[in-house]
């Protein structure tokens, strides 16, 4: 599901602890890019995984 994520917020994939924080680049229906700091920019398929949002209260 998509329509939380938007361009600019921070995620994390929660099979892949070790790709660390991302920035969300775009959504594109349910194709979200996105750059992680240690596996650089990945494109994710929303259908297959929900994405961690990461608040400001969040380490």
């Amino acid at each position: 599901m998509t329509g939380l994520i938007e361009p600019g917020m921070w995620v994390r994939h929660p099979d892949r602890p070790d790709w660390g924080i991302g920035q969300v680049q775009s959504v594109i229906g349910d194709r979200v890019t996105v750059n992680f700091e240690h596996a650089g920019k990945l494109l994710i398929n929303a259908k297959q995984v929900t994405l961690d949002i990461i608040g400001p209260e969040d380490p």
